[in-house]
């Protein structure tokens, strides 16, 4: 199995079986990650073929100082809250189902804010509402927080990796972070009083 960097040197190049190994090893994984930001399964396609196209085109500013993945990320995040602040601009907003959602909803959620010792069909379904509610709030934060607390939280980066993904420095993200949890936690209590 050929490493990252000889598949992007190689797809530079020109080899477009190199660059096909590159679209089938992280097609899946940056498709959901985009769903999860743009709750639109056209704009997610339409968004991964033109991530790929940046591979395709624009691979070599990836430096090779962190993981090609880490840099695949961070293009798919930009290009996601680029069409997010377009879709704003235009005060369009994307129609979502549940079935049009394709991921599982315990990535969504974080532990920390779902008890998982409940037991019970009732506890099942308040578990199931809770989530919804869960990821509706997360929905609800302003783009920089909303991306750094997915990063954090869905993806499981660390404060540094996703510093490195967004191009922001650490503190940066320690405090979007921070008022994120704030506004889920503020967000989740005007919930229960209500």
């Amino acid at each position: 199995m050929s490493s990252d960097r000889a598949l992007v040197e190689q797809a530079l190049a020109g080899d477009a079986v190199a660059f096909e190994a590159l679209l089938a090893r992280y097609r899946v994984q940056i498709r959901r990650h985009l769903l999860r930001y743009t709750h639109d399964d056209v704009a997610a396609q339409d968004l991964l073929q033109e991530a790929f196209l940046r591979v395709w085109t624009r691979g070599d500013q990836w430096d090779g100082r962190g993981t090609f993945r880490a840099w695949l990320y961070r293009v798919a995040t930009n290009l996601a809250l680029n069409h997010l602040r377009t879709v704003r601009r235009r005060r369009e907003t994307p129609l979502e189902t549940e079935e049009e959602v394709e991921m599982d909803e315990g990535d969504l959620v974080p532990a920390w804010m779902i008890d998982d010792t409940a037991l019970g069909p009732q506890a099942a379904l308040e578990q199931a509402e809770e989530r919804q509610q869960v990821r509706r709030l997360v929905a609800a934060l302003p783009d920089e927080k909303r991306a750094v607390f997915r990063l954090v939280h869905e993806m499981e980066m660390t404060i540094h990796d996703a510093a490195v993904q967004l191009e922001i420095p650490e503190g940066t993200v320690k405090s979007r972070l921070h008022y994120a949890r704030k506004q889920l936690a503020d967000d989740w209590q005007a919930l229960d009083d209500t």
